[in-house]
């Protein structure tokens, strides 16, 4: 998505001196809205089914206006991703349509003509009015959240009456949708939606030959958190939610090092190396692990040498200290 997209087409043969560029490459663009107001050429088919219409997408895309050689807008998020739910946090009709024709890992060049795009008073000072714009996004993947979204809004005996795996499936979309927000670092977000996963795991009583499916997506949940909670600087529900991880799995490496890395922060160091060692054993070869017990060993030796000097200078005679009258 270079700088370049704001004229392509512009050099093919049989050039019409009158066109613009970008009337020139609407000849060869599918319409999507059906009166030509929103045209579509696809530069990298992706695969599954089309977007649906409450599904939260994570995108990349730019914009241009005619003629320019950059984006119109430096918050168009060219190379970070973004999160947005459709019908919430699109402001473009024309973007909606487009997203609702896309396939997970599509790449796909838009024009939205004024109607579909920014109308009749644009977006002054830098776009005028009545402008087609031309946008190329990118949809990385999405998620259905309606369906999590009824189903977290019933009551807990309500829940109870859908299968095993309807809540299985509800849990894992909130999880996702935690990834998406954590990897934009929108982390009380993310924490927000991984305890609605736990929420509807806890709650949920399972038969004996199902409960390793609850407790194997408690797992996930509970890794999440706890790292989730480390970048928050909150380290004692770090190793909290750590901990309920090693009740399911108590050997468990990630589970282990997040403790570790709690304690740590926490200036625990014996509980954090316990931990790490632990860790240590179940991956000897972890780069991570390895790397924060050097971290642990170069705290410790500082936090020892610290001690020794306050306890230097409580019991050292003072310089003006008199035995006069002892």
């Amino acid at each position: 998505m270079g700088g370049s997209a704001g004229i392509p087409g512009a050099a093919e043969g049989g050039v019409v001196p009158s066109q613009s560029p970008y009337q020139r490459l609407s000849h060869r663009m599918l319409d999507v809205s059906g009166d030509r107001g929103v045209l579509k050429d696809v530069l990298r088919e992706g695969s599954g089914g089309l977007v649906t219409p409450d599904a939260s997408v994570l995108v990349k895309y730019s914009g241009y206006l005619e003629h320019m050689d950059k984006p119109f807008d430096s918050n168009c998020f060219r190379k970070t991703p973004r999160l947005m739910k459709l019908g919430e946090d699109i402001t473009l009709w024309g973007m909606e349509l487009g997203l609702l024709s896309m396939r997970k890992g599509e790449l796909a060049r838009f024009l939205f003509k004024p109607t579909y795009a920014y109308g009749t008073l644009g977006c002054p000072p830098l776009i005028p009015p009545n402008t087609t714009v031309l946008f190329e996004i990118e949809l990385l993947d999405f998620l259905d959240s309606a369906e999590s979204d009824k189903f977290c809004a019933l009551s807990a005996e309500q829940q109870d009456q859908f299968p095993l795996q309807k809540v299985l499936k509800v849990a894992a979309t909130e999880r996702e949708f935690g990834n998406y927000l954590f990897r934009q670092n929108r982390f009380c977000d993310a924490k927000v939606r991984y305890k609605r996963a736990l929420l509807l795991l806890h709650r949920r009583s399972a038969a004996l030959e199902e409960q390793h499916l609850v407790e194997a997506a408690k797992l996930l949940v509970l890794l999440n958190l706890s790292f989730t909670y480390l970048k928050l600087e909150r380290p004692t529900m770090a190793l909290r939610y750590g901990e309920q991880a090693l009740i399911i799995d108590e050997k468990n490496a990630k589970a282990l090092f997040r403790c570790g890395q709690a304690c740590l922060r926490m200036t625990e160091y014996q509980k954090a190396r316990d931990f790490l060692v632990r860790a240590q054993k179940e991956q000897p070869f972890n780069h991570d692990i390895n790397n924060e017990l050097k971290k642990l060993a170069s705290y410790y030796r500082d936090y020892v040498d610290k001690e020794r000097e306050m306890c230097h200078r409580m019991f050292a005679p003072g310089d003006n200290d008199s035995t006069e009258g002892d």
